[in-house]
């Protein structure tokens, strides 16, 4: 794809309305909130490990993967691909959430900065292992929690800290933080994010999102483990395992924290001393940056200590 190409696809998809301020509403009239519950059912963990063992195997008839969500924490979206918008139909969805937020690589693939165009503001490509092209757009610009749009398009504002341009990325790993940049300036900061198979037109990412499982937290680097602070209420406990209703959450070597969870999360435990109702912090025991473990499958992760 040229430059020329590239730059015309981004000033095709633009946001929002001019002068709105306002969520737009859904295509189909839904709204969908991706706070994604884990459930102990046997059946359920053997279906999930399957679809998330490898997040390039198994294409679908047009070549996209099972993918991860492309943010870590509660977002709010709507399907609203193919809205009239100002300057064309709109070809993404956009996932509405804090500013920040991090924004991981939803296969593996490489990397492709853009930084000049006057609606997309700080954007990123990922070209993925299955051909598939993805748009990652509104990427953040702000130094401070204000909207002062003093930043520039560069590694540690809009881009994880030490991503190259034209890196290799790894499922999971972090790539970016969720803004508010370009013709998105001053509205709710979100990530309009496209699916381009094979590298062709855009189509709908609205199927693909609400299959993909959502991390708990962006992948450590190659080779290192994570753990998880969690704080909430013992919805189940037995002899070998406990469940948590989880209301915040930590993150390491991220240091992402997360409030407002609403997330149930089963750990193995070695007979846990709490009882169910019981306010509990959680600390987990160092795990692999495995797709499992990441995404809180149920047992994926151990309790390290309660209190």
């Amino acid at each position: 794809m040229s430059n020329s190409e590239i730059a015309s696809s981004v000033d095709r998809s633009r946001r929002f309305v001019a002068g709105s301020r306002r969520r737009p509403a859904a295509a189909s009239g839904t709204a969908f909130t991706h706070t994604a519950i884990f459930t102990r059912a046997g059946l359920y963990l053997a279906v999930l490990v399957a679809a998330l063992i490898c997040t390039t195997a198994a294409a679908g008839k047009n070549g996209v993967p099972q993918i991860l969500f492309p943010v870590v924490g509660p977002v709010a979206y709507t399907d609203d691909f193919g809205q009239a918008r100002a300057g064309g139909s709109h070809q993404g969805n956009d996932l509405l959430g804090k500013k920040r937020a991090p924004v991981v690589a939803v296969e593996d693939g490489t990397v492709k900065y853009w930084t000049t165009s006057a609606n997309a503001g700080c954007m990123l490509y990922l070209y993925g292992a299955s051909g598939t092209m993805y748009e990652y757009i509104h990427l953040n610009n702000d130094v401070t929690a204000a909207n002062d749009n003093r930043g520039k398009c560069v590694a540690g504002v809009s881009y994880a800290p030490d991503l190259v341009d034209g890196q290799h990325v790894t499922a999971g790993q972090l790539i970016g933080y969720l803004g508010d940049s370009g013709d998105a300036n001053g509205i709710h900061p979100h990530l309009h994010f496209e699916v381009h198979p094979k590298g062709g037109k855009a189509v709908s990412p609205f199927a693909y999102l609400q299959k993909a499982a959502q991390l708990l937290a962006p992948a450590p680097p190659a080779g290192s483990p994570f753990t998880l602070k969690l704080t909430g209420t013992i919805a189940e406990v037995t002899t070998a395992d406990l469940t948590v209703d989880v209301a915040t959450l930590a993150a390491w070597p991220s240091h992402v924290k997360q409030t407002k969870v609403d997330r149930l999360l089963t750990l193995t435990a070695v007979e846990p001393d709490v009882i169910v109702g019981q306010k509990v912090t959680v600390w987990t025991m160092p795990a692999p940056g495995t797709i499992e473990a990441l995404t809180g499958v149920p047992l994926a992760l151990s309790v390290d200590r309660v209190a």
